[in-house]
């Protein structure tokens, strides 16, 4: 058993380390609400009026449609290409089956300023020009990882016996599909899309690359402060941004944390 000493000092550094992460995001949330437009603390006066500023601001709205329209179709494909890919891999035993796994979780790995330099000099060798197709692309590299990784671990803990029993009992492939494995996996894949749209959100390094002359909401965020100007109206956005950001990771981090053998319909 831990020392009392120790048990306290670990209670200490966690402490620490957590206020290192969250306070600064923690400011960013209370500046939202400052009346002034020079931020300095204390604070003197809390208002609603920067977050009017930012809701009529058409460049803002203009920004966060393309991010929402970008985390849309980039979450449908990664969900359709990432759970395809991880069904196929976990099913069958292929020449190359290795190799396929780590090349799909390369975008991942691989720093992001990396993918967006190899995106941008492809779309530049074939002539595809700039825009939210050239984002969308970007943006499903690394998606499709979410989901695969997601679904292939639920399909890891799936238990084979239900599978077989259904097979025993008459089932296609289709069948068995449809009525045990699609159950079994369909909150891997509702968690998978949640972080996929989540990454897609905030992504800034791979979009920087493939955006051309349109603005997602990050990017904007990242033009106003690197201009300086209309910091307060950057903390509204921001402040939304990790709300847009929390809540599919906290969806998708409690789905994860159940099974699914209970959600296999009853036979018909």
């Amino acid at each position: 058993m831990e020392p009392k000493g120790l048990r306290i000092a670990l209670r200490i550094w966690v402490g620490l380390v957590l206020a290192f992460l969250f306070v600064p995001i923690a400011l960013i949330v209370l500046y939202a609400f400052n009346s002034s437009n020079i931020e300095s603390w204390p604070i003197s006066h809390f208002s609603l009026h920067w977050f009017a500023v930012a809701w009529h601001d058409p460049q803002v709205r203009s920004a966060f449609l393309l991010s929402v329209r970008v985390g849309l179709i980039a979450t449908a494909l990664a969900l359709l290409l990432g759970s395809a890919v991880a069904y196929a891999l976990y099913k069958f035993t292929f020449f190359g089956r290795g190799a396929i796994s780590l090349l799909l979780l390369l975008p991942l790995a691989l720093p992001g300023i990396i993918t967006g330099i190899a995106l941008n000099s492809f779309f530049s060798f074939t002539g595809i020009q700039l825009g939210t197709l050239t984002i969308v692309i970007g943006h499903t590299t690394f998606c499709i990882v979410v989901v695969y990784n997601n679904v292939l671990a639920r399909l890891r803990r799936t238990q084979g016996s239900l599978i077989e029993a259904a097979m025993d009992l008459g089932a296609n492939g289709f069948q068995t599909f449809r009525d045990v494995t699609l159950p079994l996996i369909s909150t891997s894949i509702v968690a998978g899309a949640m972080l996929a749209f989540a990454l897609s959100f905030d992504e800034v390094i791979v979009t920087t690359f493939t955006a051309g002359a349109q603005n997602t909401l990050p990017l904007w965020i990242f033009g106003a402060i690197r201009l300086g100007q209309r910091l307060p109206e950057v903390n509204v956005v921001v402040s939304f941004v990790i709300l847009v950001t929390i809540i599919p990771v906290v969806i998708a981090a409690r789905l994860t944390g159940g099974g699914g053998a209970s959600r296999v319909p009853a036979a018909r």
